[in-house]
């Protein structure tokens, strides 16, 4: 009997998980590959989805009563509470007064990583290769944007352009140095140097590179682990189907597909957590850059974030 190629059994797990070119050119240069495609879809869902859940949202004319305030559509107001939950309980604690201007950045950041992570978890790739429109060796879209360390590392360079220049404009020059120095005196400027070099390099080089990484390492880890599973479930299967052995490959075939759904399940929790976590820390690296009004934070702080708002 001859052997019946499966999907799930193709390759190893880097296979799975890695980006796959769909054009090149003719020194080797990748013009499109599915991590493009993925991008392009999740910012097209978090586009439209954005603004689909504005317009559900939106309050309505006076003449509807209370009802204007109501939000018309189950999920459009899942977002809604979740867009205020991160605003008031997480951005307004550490950012006080500048947390409606940069709400618009950390919610798309959100979104956007979400939306991808979730794609990640949907097998796009292997749809398309049924399809005839992928291949092994050529994909226009699938795979997981987000475990691309290039990716992952473009939106860490964006979150570090945006939390240093908000810290210079927030600080001015003179003062973003002295933030870094920690206000040493004059005639401690060797041991300043250091600190500085020091501080220079966690504010520029190591928070962004952490977020790359912290990233691009928990969406590759899972994603591995569900392909191994799911290349044991293949495996065994094209065993039985060509060699036979039904008791013990469809033993392993059950308790791979049932650890892959588990693992699946976690899965599912880790995008939601990677996307809260990377917006999270731009929100901290933004407000540790900030000694203004130290007073009239801690006044702010005084009171539970959100309260004024819970007739939102």
């Amino acid at each position: 009997m001859p052997i019946i190629p499966l999907t799930l059994a193709e390759g190893g797990p880097l296979d799975h998980v890695v980006n796959h070119p769909a054009i090149k050119s003719a020194d080797g240069y990748w013009l499109w590959s599915g991590n493009q495609g993925n991008l392009v879809l999740s910012g097209l869902i978090v586009c439209i989805l954005g603004l689909w859940a504005a317009s559900k949202i939106k309050t309505g004319a006076k003449d509807q009563g209370a009802e204007a305030y109501v939000t018309r559509s189950r999920f459009a107001h899942l977002i809604e509470v979740l867009c205020v939950y991160l605003r008031e309980d997480i951005a307004r604690p550490l950012l006080t007064d500048r947390t409606d201007k940069f709400m618009p950045f950390l919610w798309t950041v959100f979104f956007f990583i979400l939306v991808n992570n979730l794609l990640g978890l949907t097998p796009i790739n292997d749809l398309l290769i049924f399809a005839g429109i992928n291949s092994h060796e050529q994909s226009w879209i699938g795979g997981t944007a987000t475990q691309n360390i290039w990716v992952t590392g473009v939106l860490a360079v964006i979150a570090g352009l945006v939390f240093n220049i908000a810290a210079v404009v927030r600080l001015g020059p003179v003062g973003f140095v002295k933030h870094m120095l920690g206000d040493l005196p004059w005639y401690m400027a060797p041991i300043g140097l250091l600190l500085l070099v020091i501080e220079a390099a966690g504010q520029f080089i190591i928070k962004p590179g952490a977020l790359a990484i912290r990233l691009f390492a928990n969406m590759t880890g899972g994603h591995v682990l569900v392909a191994t599973l799911l290349l044991f479930s293949g495996g065994a299967i094209a065993s039985m189907l060509n060699h036979g052995g039904i008791g013990t490959n469809g033993a392993i075939t059950v308790i791979s597909i049932l650890g892959a759904i588990a693992i699946n399940f976690l899965e599912l929790f880790v995008a939601l957590l990677q996307a809260f976590v990377f917006m999270f820390l731009i929100a901290v690296f933004i407000s540790l850059m900030d000694h203004h009004d130290e007073h009239g934070h801690e006044h702010e702080h005084g009171h539970a974030p959100g309260h004024e708002h819970a007739h939102a």
